[in-house]
């Protein structure tokens, strides 16, 4: 699994229910929940 910050909890955390997405300028990016807290976490990962 990816790890992203959380912004709520201030720390990295698991991705949780992570998804693989595409964003609009061809990156790729991973979007899921904080596995603490259940915050949304976004996490950048580099080109496609």
């Amino acid at each position: 699994m990816a790890q992203g910050r959380c912004m709520k909890c201030k720390k990295q955390v698991e991705i949780k229910n992570g998804k693989e997405t595409v964003m609009k300028n061809g990156m790729k990016a991973m979007k899921g929940e904080c596995g603490a807290c259940g915050t949304k976490v976004f996490r950048i990962l580099g080109k496609a």
